[in-house]
Protein backbone atom coordinates (compact mmCIF):
# COMPACT_ATOMS: atom_id res chain seq x y z
CA UNK A 1 0.00 0.00 0.00
CA UNK A 2 1.28 3.45 -0.91
CA UNK A 3 1.89 5.62 2.14
CA UNK A 4 -0.38 8.68 2.17
CA UNK A 5 0.88 11.89 3.79
CA UNK A 6 -2.12 13.37 5.63
CA UNK A 7 -2.50 16.58 7.62
CA UNK A 8 -5.25 16.51 10.26
CA UNK A 9 -6.39 19.99 11.34
CA UNK A 10 -8.13 19.98 14.71
CA UNK A 11 -8.56 22.82 17.18
CA UNK A 12 -8.51 20.56 20.24
CA UNK A 13 -6.06 17.69 20.72
CA UNK A 14 -4.53 15.82 23.67
CA UNK A 15 -3.39 16.53 26.31
CA UNK A 16 -6.70 18.40 26.30
CA UNK A 17 -9.65 16.31 27.43
CA UNK A 18 -13.34 16.13 26.61
CA UNK A 19 -15.39 14.49 23.89
CA UNK A 20 -14.36 17.14 21.36
CA UNK A 21 -10.84 15.71 21.07
CA UNK A 22 -11.68 12.00 20.92
CA UNK A 23 -12.32 11.72 17.17
CA UNK A 24 -9.05 13.44 16.29
CA UNK A 25 -7.18 11.45 18.95
CA UNK A 26 -8.51 8.15 17.61
CA UNK A 27 -7.58 9.05 14.03
CA UNK A 28 -4.08 9.97 15.19
CA UNK A 29 -3.83 6.71 17.10
CA UNK A 30 -4.99 4.33 14.37
CA UNK A 31 -4.46 5.91 10.93
CA UNK A 32 -0.68 5.26 11.04
CA UNK A 33 -1.47 1.53 11.00
CA UNK A 34 -3.45 1.99 7.78
CA UNK A 35 -0.83 3.30 5.38
CA UNK A 36 -1.04 6.93 6.55
CA UNK A 37 1.83 9.11 7.68
CA UNK A 38 0.00 11.64 9.83
CA UNK A 39 0.76 15.21 10.82
CA UNK A 40 -1.58 16.99 13.24
CA UNK A 41 -2.02 20.77 13.31
CA UNK A 42 -3.71 22.04 16.47
CA UNK A 43 -3.96 25.08 18.74
CA UNK A 44 -1.31 25.32 21.44
CA UNK A 45 -3.64 27.20 23.81
CA UNK A 46 -7.03 25.74 22.89
CA UNK A 47 -9.66 26.18 25.59
CA UNK A 48 -11.22 23.04 27.03
CA UNK A 49 -13.06 21.71 30.07
CA UNK A 50 -9.93 19.97 31.37
CA UNK A 51 -6.77 18.02 30.66
CA UNK A 52 -6.42 14.32 29.95
CA UNK A 53 -2.72 13.46 29.49
CA UNK A 54 -3.57 9.77 29.18
CA UNK A 55 -5.00 10.41 25.72
CA UNK A 56 -1.66 11.82 24.57
CA UNK A 57 0.13 8.65 25.65
CA UNK A 58 -1.98 6.76 23.12
CA UNK A 59 -0.65 8.80 20.16
CA UNK A 60 2.13 6.97 18.26
CA UNK A 61 5.52 8.72 18.39
CA UNK A 62 5.71 8.87 14.59
CA UNK A 63 2.73 11.28 14.49
CA UNK A 64 4.15 14.79 14.20
CA UNK A 65 2.07 17.33 16.14
CA UNK A 66 2.35 21.02 15.20
CA UNK A 67 0.95 23.48 17.75
CA UNK A 68 0.25 27.12 16.96
CA UNK A 69 -0.96 30.04 19.03
CA UNK A 70 -4.68 30.81 18.85
CA UNK A 71 -6.08 34.25 19.65
CA UNK A 72 -8.91 32.79 21.70
CA UNK A 73 -10.77 33.36 24.95
CA UNK A 74 -10.09 31.15 27.98
CA UNK A 75 -12.77 28.49 28.51
CA UNK A 76 -14.43 30.18 31.50
CA UNK A 77 -14.48 33.64 29.92
CA UNK A 78 -15.83 32.20 26.67
CA UNK A 79 -18.76 30.63 28.51
CA UNK A 80 -19.45 33.89 30.36
CA UNK A 81 -19.53 35.85 27.10
CA UNK A 82 -21.79 33.25 25.52
CA UNK A 83 -24.27 33.55 28.37
CA UNK A 84 -24.32 37.30 27.84
CA UNK A 85 -24.95 37.30 24.11
CA UNK A 86 -27.00 34.18 23.28
CA UNK A 87 -30.56 35.07 22.50
CA UNK A 88 -30.01 38.78 21.86
CA UNK A 89 -32.33 40.02 19.14
CA UNK A 90 -32.60 43.50 17.67
CA UNK A 91 -35.31 45.65 19.25
CA UNK A 92 -35.95 49.34 19.86
CA UNK A 93 -34.84 48.85 23.44
CA UNK A 94 -31.52 47.38 22.37
CA UNK A 95 -30.88 50.48 20.30
CA UNK A 96 -31.41 52.77 23.27
CA UNK A 97 -28.53 54.88 24.55
CA UNK A 98 -29.53 54.39 28.18
CA UNK A 99 -26.88 53.05 30.53
CA UNK A 100 -28.84 49.91 31.28
CA UNK A 101 -28.72 48.88 27.61
CA UNK A 102 -24.99 49.39 27.24
CA UNK A 103 -24.12 45.75 28.09
CA UNK A 104 -26.56 44.55 25.43
CA UNK A 105 -24.99 46.77 22.77
CA UNK A 106 -21.51 45.63 23.81
CA UNK A 107 -22.62 42.01 23.72
CA UNK A 108 -24.10 42.46 20.25
CA UNK A 109 -20.81 43.95 19.05
CA UNK A 110 -18.85 41.02 20.47
CA UNK A 111 -21.30 38.62 18.88
CA UNK A 112 -20.83 40.11 15.44
CA UNK A 113 -17.06 40.27 15.85
CA UNK A 114 -16.67 36.60 16.80
CA UNK A 115 -18.67 34.93 14.04
CA UNK A 116 -19.03 32.08 13.47
CA UNK A 117 -17.38 31.32 16.85
CA UNK A 118 -14.68 32.69 19.18
CA UNK A 119 -12.05 30.37 17.68
CA UNK A 120 -12.03 32.59 14.57
CA UNK A 121 -8.92 34.15 16.14
CA UNK A 122 -6.99 30.97 15.34
CA UNK A 123 -7.49 31.31 11.59
CA UNK A 124 -4.54 33.63 10.70
CA UNK A 125 -1.85 31.54 12.41
CA UNK A 126 -3.60 28.33 11.38
CA UNK A 127 -3.53 29.32 7.72
CA UNK A 128 0.13 30.32 7.73
CA UNK A 129 1.22 27.15 9.51
CA UNK A 130 -0.95 24.87 7.37
CA UNK A 131 0.62 26.23 4.19
CA UNK A 132 4.13 25.60 5.55
CA UNK A 133 3.34 22.09 6.75
CA UNK A 134 1.75 21.14 3.42
CA UNK A 135 4.86 22.23 1.54
CA UNK A 136 7.53 21.04 3.96
CA UNK A 137 5.93 17.70 4.76
CA UNK A 138 4.76 17.02 1.18
CA UNK A 139 1.16 16.57 2.30
CA UNK A 140 -1.06 14.56 -0.05
CA UNK A 141 -4.39 15.24 1.66
CA UNK A 142 -5.84 17.48 4.39
CA UNK A 143 -8.65 16.70 6.86
CA UNK A 144 -10.28 19.66 8.61
CA UNK A 145 -12.47 18.46 11.49
CA UNK A 146 -15.10 20.75 13.03
CA UNK A 147 -16.39 22.25 15.29
CA UNK A 148 -15.21 24.92 15.78
CA UNK A 149 -16.82 25.78 12.47
CA UNK A 150 -14.51 28.73 11.86
CA UNK A 151 -11.90 26.14 10.83
CA UNK A 152 -13.97 25.57 7.68
CA UNK A 153 -12.67 28.92 6.45
CA UNK A 154 -9.26 27.29 6.02
CA UNK A 155 -10.57 25.10 3.20
CA UNK A 156 -11.12 27.96 0.73
CA UNK A 157 -7.78 29.52 1.67
CA UNK A 158 -5.97 26.26 0.94
CA UNK A 159 -7.91 25.69 -2.26
CA UNK A 160 -6.79 29.09 -3.56
CA UNK A 161 -3.17 28.05 -3.18
CA UNK A 162 -3.28 24.27 -3.71
CA UNK A 163 -5.81 23.76 -6.47
CA UNK A 164 -5.36 19.97 -6.77
CA UNK A 165 -4.95 19.15 -3.08
CA UNK A 166 -7.65 16.74 -1.78
CA UNK A 167 -9.37 18.28 1.25
CA UNK A 168 -11.88 16.57 3.54
CA UNK A 169 -14.38 18.56 5.62
CA UNK A 170 -15.12 16.38 8.66
CA UNK A 171 -18.29 17.38 10.54
CA UNK A 172 -18.38 15.91 14.05
CA UNK A 173 -21.73 17.71 14.47
CA UNK A 174 -24.18 18.78 11.79
CA UNK A 175 -24.29 22.57 11.93
CA UNK A 176 -27.15 24.39 10.24
CA UNK A 177 -30.10 22.15 11.08
CA UNK A 178 -29.49 21.60 14.78
CA UNK A 179 -26.24 22.78 16.38
CA UNK A 180 -26.71 26.43 15.53
CA UNK A 181 -30.01 26.41 17.43
CA UNK A 182 -29.00 24.24 20.37
CA UNK A 183 -25.46 25.17 21.35
CA UNK A 184 -23.98 27.82 19.06
CA UNK A 185 -22.18 30.87 20.41
CA UNK A 186 -24.59 33.18 18.58
CA UNK A 187 -28.04 32.51 17.15
CA UNK A 188 -28.73 35.89 15.54
CA UNK A 189 -29.94 36.24 11.97
CA UNK A 190 -26.51 37.50 11.01
CA UNK A 191 -24.91 34.44 12.58
CA UNK A 192 -27.12 32.18 10.46
CA UNK A 193 -26.27 34.10 7.30
CA UNK A 194 -22.55 33.84 8.03
CA UNK A 195 -22.86 30.13 8.87
CA UNK A 196 -24.70 29.34 5.62
CA UNK A 197 -22.09 31.18 3.60
CA UNK A 198 -19.14 29.53 5.36
CA UNK A 199 -20.56 26.03 5.02
CA UNK A 200 -21.52 26.47 1.37
CA UNK A 201 -18.05 27.75 0.48
CA UNK A 202 -16.36 24.92 2.39
CA UNK A 203 -18.51 22.24 0.75
CA UNK A 204 -17.90 23.70 -2.71
CA UNK A 205 -14.13 23.66 -2.20
CA UNK A 206 -13.83 20.35 -0.33
CA UNK A 207 -13.09 17.11 -2.14
CA UNK A 208 -15.26 15.17 0.30
CA UNK A 209 -17.58 15.91 3.20
CA UNK A 210 -17.69 13.39 6.05
CA UNK A 211 -20.52 13.27 8.60
CA UNK A 212 -20.81 11.02 11.65
CA UNK A 213 -24.41 9.87 11.14
CA UNK A 214 -26.54 9.09 8.12
CA UNK A 215 -29.07 11.69 9.27
CA UNK A 216 -26.36 14.36 9.34
CA UNK A 217 -25.07 13.30 5.93
CA UNK A 218 -28.60 13.60 4.55
CA UNK A 219 -29.07 17.09 6.02
CA UNK A 220 -25.82 18.42 4.57
CA UNK A 221 -26.21 16.65 1.25
CA UNK A 222 -29.78 17.98 0.76
CA UNK A 223 -28.55 21.55 1.02
CA UNK A 224 -26.20 21.08 -1.95
CA UNK A 225 -28.07 19.15 -4.68
CA UNK A 226 -25.65 20.42 -7.30
CA UNK A 227 -22.83 18.33 -5.78
CA UNK A 228 -22.24 14.65 -6.58
CA UNK A 229 -23.77 12.26 -4.08
CA UNK A 230 -20.45 10.46 -3.60
CA UNK A 231 -18.94 13.63 -2.17
CA UNK A 232 -20.90 13.09 1.06
CA UNK A 233 -19.72 10.24 3.28
CA UNK A 234 -20.42 8.76 6.73
CA UNK A 235 -17.75 7.63 9.19
CA UNK A 236 -19.32 7.39 12.67
CA UNK A 237 -17.71 8.04 16.01
CA UNK A 238 -16.81 4.99 18.05
CA UNK A 239 -15.24 3.48 21.14
CA UNK A 240 -11.91 1.96 22.12
CA UNK A 241 -12.21 -1.70 23.07
CA UNK A 242 -8.93 -1.55 25.03
CA UNK A 243 -10.22 1.25 27.23
CA UNK A 244 -13.23 -0.86 28.19
CA UNK A 245 -11.65 -4.25 28.87
CA UNK A 246 -12.11 -4.35 32.63
CA UNK A 247 -15.24 -6.27 33.67
CA UNK A 248 -18.22 -4.36 35.08
CA UNK A 249 -18.70 -4.45 38.82
CA UNK A 250 -21.30 -6.84 40.25
CA UNK A 251 -24.29 -4.67 41.15
CA UNK A 252 -26.70 -7.44 42.14
CA UNK A 253 -26.37 -6.91 45.91
CA UNK A 254 -26.73 -3.14 45.90
CA UNK A 255 -29.83 -1.39 47.27
CA UNK A 256 -29.54 1.65 45.01
CA UNK A 257 -30.00 1.93 41.24
CA UNK A 258 -27.05 3.92 39.91
CA UNK A 259 -27.29 5.85 36.64
CA UNK A 260 -24.11 7.45 35.33
CA UNK A 261 -23.96 10.36 32.90
CA UNK A 262 -20.52 11.28 31.53
CA UNK A 263 -19.85 14.48 29.59
CA UNK A 264 -20.96 18.08 29.67
CA UNK A 265 -24.43 19.42 30.43
CA UNK A 266 -25.31 22.16 27.93
CA UNK A 267 -28.18 23.38 25.74
CA UNK A 268 -29.11 20.16 23.96
CA UNK A 269 -28.70 18.08 27.15
CA UNK A 270 -30.85 20.28 29.38
CA UNK A 271 -31.93 18.07 32.32
CA UNK A 272 -35.11 20.02 33.17
CA UNK A 273 -37.56 17.37 31.94
CA UNK A 274 -35.63 14.65 33.79
CA UNK A 275 -35.88 16.62 37.02
CA UNK A 276 -39.61 17.21 36.58
CA UNK A 277 -40.22 13.52 35.90
CA UNK A 278 -38.29 12.38 38.97
CA UNK A 279 -40.14 14.89 41.13
CA UNK A 280 -43.42 13.22 40.15
CA UNK A 281 -42.26 9.82 41.43
CA UNK A 282 -43.34 8.64 44.87
CA UNK A 283 -40.59 9.49 47.34
CA UNK A 284 -39.95 5.81 48.12
CA UNK A 285 -39.37 5.15 44.41
CA UNK A 286 -37.27 8.26 43.78
CA UNK A 287 -35.03 7.42 46.74
CA UNK A 288 -34.02 4.16 45.04
CA UNK A 289 -32.03 6.07 42.41
CA UNK A 290 -28.63 7.67 42.44
CA UNK A 291 -27.85 9.81 39.39
CA UNK A 292 -24.14 10.57 38.98
CA UNK A 293 -23.23 13.38 36.58
CA UNK A 294 -19.54 13.53 35.68
CA UNK A 295 -18.52 16.55 33.63
CA UNK A 296 -18.81 20.30 33.21
CA UNK A 297 -22.23 21.93 33.72
CA UNK A 298 -22.38 24.91 31.39
CA UNK A 299 -25.34 26.82 32.84
CA UNK A 300 -25.96 27.56 36.51
CA UNK A 301 -29.67 26.95 35.98
CA UNK A 302 -28.94 23.34 34.97
CA UNK A 303 -26.99 22.81 38.19
CA UNK A 304 -29.77 24.36 40.25
CA UNK A 305 -32.37 22.13 38.59
CA UNK A 306 -30.38 18.98 39.34
CA UNK A 307 -29.73 19.99 42.94
CA UNK A 308 -33.48 20.16 43.52
CA UNK A 309 -33.36 16.36 43.60
CA UNK A 310 -31.26 16.39 46.78
CA UNK A 311 -29.39 13.20 47.63
CA UNK A 312 -30.67 11.49 44.48
CA UNK A 313 -28.09 13.47 42.46
CA UNK A 314 -24.31 13.48 42.76
CA UNK A 315 -22.36 16.06 40.74
CA UNK A 316 -18.70 15.64 39.86
CA UNK A 317 -16.60 17.87 37.64
CA UNK A 318 -14.57 16.75 34.61
CA UNK A 319 -12.29 13.74 35.05
CA UNK A 320 -9.97 12.02 32.52
CA UNK A 321 -11.65 9.57 30.19
CA UNK A 322 -10.31 6.42 31.86
CA UNK A 323 -11.75 7.51 35.21
CA UNK A 324 -15.08 8.41 33.63
CA UNK A 325 -15.32 5.03 31.92
CA UNK A 326 -14.44 3.26 35.16
CA UNK A 327 -17.28 5.08 36.91
CA UNK A 328 -19.62 4.25 34.05
CA UNK A 329 -19.00 0.52 34.36
CA UNK A 330 -19.62 0.61 38.11
CA UNK A 331 -23.25 1.65 37.60
CA UNK A 332 -26.46 -0.13 36.65
CA UNK A 333 -27.38 2.10 33.71
CA UNK A 334 -25.77 4.73 31.51
CA UNK A 335 -27.88 7.89 31.34
CA UNK A 336 -28.16 9.73 28.03
CA UNK A 337 -29.97 13.06 27.53
CA UNK A 338 -30.28 14.85 24.19
CA UNK A 339 -32.81 16.96 22.34
CA UNK A 340 -30.84 16.75 19.09
CA UNK A 341 -32.64 14.77 16.36
CA UNK A 342 -29.63 14.58 14.01
CA UNK A 343 -26.35 14.41 15.91
CA UNK A 344 -25.27 11.54 18.17
CA UNK A 345 -23.16 12.41 21.19
CA UNK A 346 -19.76 10.76 21.27
CA UNK A 347 -20.58 9.42 24.74
CA UNK A 348 -23.22 7.14 23.19
CA UNK A 349 -20.47 5.03 21.64
CA UNK A 350 -18.57 4.74 24.90
CA UNK A 351 -21.83 3.62 26.48
CA UNK A 352 -22.44 0.85 23.95
CA UNK A 353 -18.79 -0.20 24.06
CA UNK A 354 -18.93 -0.51 27.83
CA UNK A 355 -21.88 -2.86 27.56
CA UNK A 356 -23.84 -0.88 30.15
CA UNK A 357 -27.58 -0.69 29.41
CA UNK A 358 -28.69 2.81 28.44
CA UNK A 359 -31.65 4.81 29.69
CA UNK A 360 -31.99 7.51 27.04
CA UNK A 361 -34.12 10.65 27.09
CA UNK A 362 -34.12 11.55 23.42
CA UNK A 363 -35.93 13.03 20.47
CA UNK A 364 -38.70 10.53 19.61
CA UNK A 365 -37.78 10.47 15.93
CA UNK A 366 -34.07 11.16 16.26
CA UNK A 367 -30.93 9.35 15.27
CA UNK A 368 -30.07 8.30 18.82
CA UNK A 369 -33.35 6.44 19.23
CA UNK A 370 -32.87 4.71 15.88
CA UNK A 371 -29.38 3.54 16.84
CA UNK A 372 -30.44 2.55 20.34
CA UNK A 373 -33.14 0.28 18.92
CA UNK A 374 -30.98 -1.08 16.10
CA UNK A 375 -28.19 -2.04 18.51
CA UNK A 376 -30.61 -3.15 21.24
CA UNK A 377 -28.46 -1.10 23.61
CA UNK A 378 -31.16 0.13 26.00
CA UNK A 379 -34.49 1.88 26.32
CA UNK A 380 -35.71 5.39 25.66
CA UNK A 381 -38.30 7.99 26.57
CA UNK A 382 -39.33 11.19 24.81
CA UNK A 383 -37.11 13.99 26.13
CA UNK A 384 -40.06 16.40 26.05
CA UNK A 385 -42.62 14.05 27.65
CA UNK A 386 -42.40 14.06 31.44
CA UNK A 387 -44.94 11.24 31.75
CA UNK A 388 -42.92 9.05 29.38
CA UNK A 389 -39.72 9.67 31.35
CA UNK A 390 -41.61 8.84 34.55
CA UNK A 391 -42.76 5.58 32.98
CA UNK A 392 -39.18 4.63 32.10
CA UNK A 393 -37.93 5.20 35.64
CA UNK A 394 -40.86 3.33 37.17
CA UNK A 395 -39.98 0.33 35.01
CA UNK A 396 -36.34 0.53 36.09
CA UNK A 397 -37.36 0.67 39.75
CA UNK A 398 -39.96 -2.11 39.63
CA UNK A 399 -39.34 -5.12 41.88
CA UNK A 400 -39.70 -7.36 38.85
CA UNK A 401 -37.57 -5.13 36.63
CA UNK A 402 -38.85 -5.63 33.06
CA UNK A 403 -35.80 -3.94 31.53
CA UNK A 404 -32.60 -5.71 32.51
CA UNK A 405 -33.78 -9.27 31.76
CA UNK A 406 -34.57 -8.12 28.21
CA UNK A 407 -31.14 -6.52 27.67
CA UNK A 408 -29.74 -8.37 24.64
CA UNK A 409 -27.36 -6.02 22.83
CA UNK A 410 -26.44 -6.79 19.23
CA UNK A 411 -22.72 -7.34 19.77
CA UNK A 412 -21.98 -7.92 16.08
CA UNK A 413 -23.36 -4.52 15.09
CA UNK A 414 -21.83 -2.79 18.09
CA UNK A 415 -18.40 -4.12 17.09
CA UNK A 416 -18.64 -2.09 13.87
CA UNK A 417 -18.18 1.04 16.00
CA UNK A 418 -14.74 0.17 17.36
CA UNK A 419 -12.43 3.07 16.60
CA UNK A 420 -9.69 0.93 15.10
CA UNK A 421 -12.14 -0.52 12.59
CA UNK A 422 -13.56 2.92 11.80
CA UNK A 423 -10.06 4.31 11.25
CA UNK A 424 -9.52 1.56 8.69
CA UNK A 425 -12.65 2.66 6.87
CA UNK A 426 -11.53 6.29 7.03
CA UNK A 427 -8.11 5.36 5.66
CA UNK A 428 -9.72 3.48 2.77
CA UNK A 429 -11.76 6.56 1.97
CA UNK A 430 -8.67 8.80 2.10
CA UNK A 431 -6.71 6.52 -0.23
CA UNK A 432 -9.61 6.47 -2.69
CA UNK A 433 -9.89 10.26 -2.64
CA UNK A 434 -6.17 10.70 -3.19
CA UNK A 435 -6.06 8.18 -6.07
CA UNK A 436 -5.63 10.01 -9.41
CA UNK A 437 -7.82 7.41 -11.09
CA UNK A 438 -10.78 8.34 -8.89
CA UNK A 439 -10.77 12.12 -9.24
CA UNK A 440 -14.15 12.04 -10.97
CA UNK A 441 -15.85 10.91 -7.75
CA UNK A 442 -16.34 7.93 -5.44
CA UNK A 443 -19.26 5.95 -4.11
CA UNK A 444 -20.89 7.06 -0.87
CA UNK A 445 -20.09 4.94 2.20
CA UNK A 446 -23.02 4.14 4.48
CA UNK A 447 -22.93 4.36 8.24
CA UNK A 448 -22.99 0.61 8.77
CA UNK A 449 -20.73 -0.42 5.89
CA UNK A 450 -17.90 -2.49 7.24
Amino acid sequence: MTVLNVLLVTYGFPPLGGVGVLRAASLARYLPTEGVRLDVLTARNASAVGADPGLLRGIPPEVMVHRTLALDLPFGLKKAVKKLIVGITPSPASLSTSAQDKPRRQAAAIRDLLLPDPQIGWLPTLTRKARRVIRNRKIDLVIVTVPPYSSLLLIKKLRNEFSELPIVADFRDEWLSTTIDLVSFSRSSRARTVARRIEATAVANATAVVAVTEAARHEIRTRYPQEKDGKFQVIPNGFDRKALQSPPRDTSRRNRIILTYIGNIYGSTNPASLVKALQTLPSEVRSQFRLRFIGHIEEQVFRQDLLQLGEVVQLRDFVPQDKALEALREGDYALLITQDPVNVSAKFYDYIGAGVPILALVHPEGEVKRLLNELRAGWSADINDVADIRRLFLEAAAAENPLLPSFRPNHAKIAQYERKSLAGRYAALLHSIASPSLKSGFAPMSETEA
